[in-house]
């Protein structure tokens, strides 16, 4: 996958989640079509995550101004609040929104949500997750993502001489519908890779804190057999960690994560995590940028699939591990060798071969 992100700054700026802004995307005409300038609006789900708000948001911004001169985005931040979310969506329509680009709080939730939009005429973008009768989805692979976190766990395991031993499975959010997919996609490399399954759980929310407090309390259980966690994101990653590391487990095992968090790529150097998948934002957010201005006029997004029979951009993901970290997010300038490799990783990160850009 070849990708040329530019990098984004302000990784530390808190962002209100409650605040819905209008920003003014240019003062040309292109791409305005017969009704003048037309609204766009981009509902993200929370941010927690930190690639919502230093990576989507910005990314998606940049892409819109490209394809539609004078469009107008109108932003709202969920907060992981589905109702939230309705109301946020609500708001966007009374504003004019043309058309919504949604990442649901909620996948069945969200799908009221687009019908409701689409019998006032607007139609609905469905971003990095899966919305039923959205207009265009956008996103990933997502039972690829699985496997891929779930053989990269396996590679490592056998590589540092393990053939057996207990896993334990921290998937994503019940109500988020790629979770199902990670979920599905580790299975199926987990269930027949020889190592058990001891324990296993759908993490509310996302929370780094509800992982953190489940491994806490499965380590007495599991803690002589552990060999290896899988984590369907970052966040749980890290509260997996935190909860190993305050268990007294020793080596750590090898954790798996998602999202490219630059916290995760500092664990992945230091050694406290085995890898994360590095899923491009800005091809993301340019197809649905675009696929949203093609909405807002009339037009069809350009699509190389379909989900459900819905019209479809999907991208590739890419395992990270402390081999590759110069080659993908600091090669896309996502971060920069100074990002990551702050006093504190100074010495890993020579070890690393990441002591320069």
């Amino acid at each position: 996958m070849s990708v040329s992100a530019t990098r984004l700054v302000g990784l530390g700026i808190a962002v209100s989640a409650l605040a819905v802004s209008l920003v003014a995307c240019g003062s040309d005409d292109s791409g305005s079509g017969s009704g003048g300038a037309k609204k766009i609006a981009l509902l993200l789900p929370e941010s927690k995550t930190t690639r919502y708000e230093a990576l989507d948001r910005p990314l998606f911004t940049e892409a819109l101004k490209a394809a539609c001169g004078n469009c107008e985005l109108i932003y709202s931040n969920a907060d992981q609040d589905a109702s939230k979310q309705q109301q946020q969506a609500e708001a966007a329509l009374t504003q004019g929104a043309n058309v919504l680009v949604l990442d649901p709080v909620d996948g069945k939730a969200a799908a009221a949500v687009a019908n409701s939009a689409k019998g006032q005429n607007v139609p609905v973008v469905a971003y990095d997750r899966f919305i039923e009768n959205a207009n265009y989805y956008v996103s990933f692979e997502n039972e690829a993502v699985g496997k891929l976190q779930a053989q990269t766990l396996v590679d490592d395991l056998k590589a540092a001489g393990k053939t057996s031993g207990n896993i334990a499975m921290i998937n994503g959010s019940p109500t988020d519908p790629n979770a199902a997919d990670f979920k599905k996609g580790a299975h199926s490399v987990l269930d027949s890779s020889g190592f058990k399954i001891a324990a296993e759980f759908d993490t509310p929310d996302w929370s780094p804190d509800k992982a953190q407090a489940w491994m806490e309390g499965q380590l007495s259980a599991i803690k002589n057999g552990l060999v290896g966690v899988y984590a369907a994101n970052d966040g749980t990653a890290g509260g997996a960690i935190a909860a190993l590391k305050g268990g007294g487990v020793k080596p750590l095992p090898p954790v798996t994560g998602q999202d490219s968090e630059l916290a995760a790529i500092q664990r992945i150097v230091a050694g406290d995590q085995a890898m994360t998948i590095y899923k491009a934002v800005k091809p993301q957010a340019e197809a649905a940028a675009k696929g949203a201005v093609a909405l807002a006029n009339g037009g069809k997004p350009e699509s190389t699939t379909e989900k459900n029979g819905v019209p479809s951009t999907i991208l590739d993901p890419v395992a990270v591990t402390k081999a590759n970290i110069k080659d993908t997010v600091v090669k896309d300038n996502i971060y920069k060798v100074t990002d990551i490799c702050t006093a504190s990783f100074a010495a890993a990160c020579t070890a690393a071969g990441l002591s320069s850009n």
